[in-house]
C-alpha cells in the first residue's frame, strides 16, 4: 500500500514517486521519542517522525502493537495525504501527534481489510 507509491503533487501537477527506505529509533540518532520512519520522494529523502506515545495509546486502546510494517503504512499514508494537500517539499522531516498516528492505523487497517491482509515491506529495502 504505503511502502512504495505514486502521488500527484497538490501545486506542481507533478508525479511523485515515494519509496520507503528505512526505519530507525530517533531516540539514538536525534535524542527525540519518536521513530522515525525515511522515504525518498523522487530520490529526494523524507522522514515522518511517529510519537512513540502513539505506541503507548494504541496498545491501551486495542491490546495490540503497532509493529514495523504498520508503522511504515501509516507514515507512508500519511505522507501521501501531506503532499495531496500541499505540503512544503522543502522540509525533509514531518512530525505526527500520537492522534494522528492512530488516526492513520485506522485508515490503513481499514485499506488493508478491504483488500485482504496487509503488504510486506520489500526484503532488501
Amino acid at each position: 500500500m504505503y511502502e512504495d507509491f505514486h502521488v500527484t503533487d497538490r501545486w506542481s501537477g507533478e508525479d511523485l514517486h515515494c519509496c520507503w527506505k528505512g526505519t530507525v529509533v530517533a531516540i539514538a540518532t536525534r535524542h527525540a521519542d519518536a521513530v522515525d520512519v525515511r522515504f525518498e520522494v523522487n530520490s529526494r529523502p523524507m522522514w515522518i517522525a511517529l510519537p512513540c506515545t502513539a505506541w503507548v495509546e494504541q496498545k491501551k486502546r486495542s491490546g495490540k502493537v503497532i509493529t514495523d510494517q504498520l508503522a511504515v503504512q501509516i507514515a507512508g499514508r500519511y505522507l501521501k495525504q501531506l503532499i495531496e494537500e500541499g505540503y512544503d517539499s522543502r522540509r525533509e522531516i514531518y512530525t505526527m501527534t500520537a492522534a494522528e498516528v492512530l488516526a492513520s492505523l485506522d485508515g490503513v487497517v481499514d485499506e488493508a481489510r478491504a483488500q485482504g491482509a496487509m503488504p510486506a515491506l520489500p526484503a532488501g529495502a
